[in-house]
């Protein structure tokens, strides 16, 4: 059912999740130059602080080590042989983090890296492994930032160790950790009934109880030109989550301090319950 009518009681279920996985596209966290978005960050990290002081326990998956990279070197253009986007992310993945640090420092708040492949996920071991260590960082208080090792995973090469995209890897990292809500944070503030680029009519849907080919035919494009994910992921992705029993919203996420009003109930982006 998709339900274009704002209901506050359709959306009591977010105020009561306690662990929360939030994830941010590189549109959100950088400029079309590539260059950091150190405004966005910084709000950020002192919403996610502010979570974590009220008693929730908050990840954040974050997208932008080529973009930023490309940022970093300025270059012309994002690198079109995998080799050279494997290099350009090992810079941004650096220059990333010690933007995150910086801003979550500023609220007195710690954050640790964890990079991820999918296989990675697939591996039993591994698997436990990486579930201690978010635990053990929750458990500190301590807010884990994940992302793909894009220097050592591709996205244009089939291989079983590639999600392709950090929507991918955010409901994967919610399912993962048991997570009671999973939010998306995009360059578009919601699921439309239609492509709001191209259709001036178009309206923003707010509750989402099942997720139709439709929804995923009107969701079909591709992302930012930095980024690699578009709405088509992230359907799928919150497909993912509610199937195991997490709530989700996807929102625009050049405000991140949203993030607030979203745990508060109120009409921003789309909701999609959980099954």
């Amino acid at each position: 059912m998709a339900n274009y009518s704002y209901d506050v009681s359709l959306r009591s279920p977010i105020k009561m999740a306690r662990r929360i996985v939030i994830k941010v596209g590189t549109s959100t966290i950088t400029y079309p130059t590539g260059r950091i978005n150190y405004s966005n960050i910084d709000r950020l990290a002192r919403t996610i602080a502010d979570l974590m002081n009220s008693g929730k326990e908050v990840l954040l998956v974050t997208s932008g080590a080529i973009g930023v990279g490309i940022g970093c070197l300025n270059l012309p253009e994002r690198p079109k042989e995998v080799r050279e986007k494997q290099a350009v992310a090992a810079v941004g993945q650096c220059e990333l983090m010690n933007a995150y640090m910086r801003s979550f420092a500023e609220y007195a708040c710690v954050c640790g890296q964890i990079l991820l492949t999918k296989d990675d996920l697939i591996d039993k071991l591994t698997r436990s492994n990486i579930t201690n260590t978010i635990e053990a960082l929750l458990e500190k208080h301590i807010v884990p930032v994940i992302n793909e090792n894009d220097s050592v995973s591709t996205t244009e090469i089939y291989h079983n160790g590639t999600f392709g995209d950090n929507d991918t890897l955010s409901a994967n990292v919610a399912c993962l950790i048991n997570a009671d809500l999973l939010i998306i944070l995009s360059d578009i503030d919601g699921l439309y009934d239609s492509n709001p680029q191209t259709n001036p009519d178009a309206k923003r849907i707010c509750f989402v109880d099942e997720i139709t080919d439709e929804m995923l035919d009107i969701a079909e494009g591709a992302g930012s030109k930095l980024g690699t994910g578009g709405m088509h992921t992230k359907i799928t992705a919150m497909q993912t989550a509610t199937a195991s029993g997490i709530n989700g919203v996807i929102a625009e996420g050049s405000t991140p301090h949203l993030i607030s009003q979203i745990l508060a109930g109120e009409d921003i982006g789309t909701f999609f319950a959980a099954k």
